[in-house]
């Protein structure tokens, strides 16, 4: 099951009981890490996450509350002995800043694997964390290029011992059926996976998106998600004309989105440091979206 980790839940600045945004997703040993300001590796030492399990970055945009912890967590990995090489992706614009923040990390004992995301929505199976794997990143409305992540992990089908051995299929190719390949068994026959599975489980969804407005493309994109992490930078609706003039939501955004988009659960994250009890507004937004959560730095939870 993969576990996720918000391991940061602030915006702009960090407070001292608030890192900044960013959310750790692991699965299998391997993780997922999007965004890294600052702070991201003291939070990992807080929340009791491993740094050597990250296998890839993903950052939304390239604003400083989001990437400048990028410098101290990698010369943190290469001091964990790391020698497999490390992807980042971001977007399209933003690759004169990653490879300045990474001009002060020299002599890394792994190689960085830089990946700019073209304006538009793209995805790509993330096979080096599991080959069910599949990211999603939609451009969103900031002032500045920026993108949302919708990861998906999409799950086997049960398979069928009791089937395969009336169909007297050697053991040994058991294991290629249930990964989804046709084998030819010796005697010449041909099995395909669907004779010796059950029927597809339905996968799980985790969204995550911050730094936008609140526009249309995010329901669909974040629909039927397990999982909708979301920013809400203040739950004051006065605030609203000015926070979208800015590029960013309020919390009541976030929760129209999320009933849109009929995701099963909504973490509100990315706070304003001026929001100092977004508790606060938890009644009101209930009565928008009622399985909303005010998180807090360290929320985790197994889907």
């Amino acid at each position: 099951m993969p576990e996720i980790c918000l391991l940061g839940t602030g915006g702009m600045l960090p407070l001292k009981n608030r890192f900044l945004t960013s959310l750790f997703v692991e699965y299998n040993g391997k993780a997922v890490l999007i965004d890294c300001g600052e702070g991201t590796q003291v939070a990992f030492a807080q929340h009791e996450r491993k740094l050597s399990r990250i296998a890839m970055i993903l950052i939304t945009h390239g604003h400083a509350d989001h990437v400048t912890g990028l410098p101290g967590l990698l010369l943190s990995l290469g001091n964990c002995s790391r020698t497999e090489p490390l992807e980042i992706y971001y977007p399209v614009g933003w690759e004169r800043v990653i490879k300045n923040l990474l001009s002060v990390c020299d002599c890394l004992p792994f190689p960085v694997i830089l990946h700019s995301l073209e304006a538009m929505p793209v995805s790509w199976t993330a096979a080096q964390i599991d080959p069910m794997l599949e990211i999603s990143a939609l451009p969103v409305d900031h002032k500045v290029p920026c993108m949302g992540y919708s990861l998906t992990l999409r799950k086997k089908p049960v398979f069928q011992p009791e089937q395969a051995k009336s169909l007297e299929i050697p053991v040994k190719f058991w294991k290629l059926l249930h990964q989804g390949e046709t084998v030819t068994l010796p005697d010449g026959r041909i099995i395909q996976p669907e004779q010796v599975t059950g029927e597809g489980r339905k996968p799980v969804k985790i969204t995550y998106v911050t730094d936008t407005r609140p526009i249309p493309d995010i329901i669909d994109f974040a629909r039927d998600s397990d999982l909708f992490i979301c920013e809400g930078m203040y739950g004051d609706t006065d605030k609203k004309e000015s926070m979208n003039q800015k590029g960013h939501m309020l919390m009541q955004d976030a929760c129209r989105l999320a009933s849109q988009a009929e995701a099963k659960a909504l973490w509100l994250t990315h706070y304003s440091p001026a929001e100092m009890n977004p508790e606060s507004w938890l009644e009101e937004l209930q009565k928008i979206f009622p399985s909303v959560k005010i998180s807090q730095d360290g929320e985790n939870i197994n889907l």
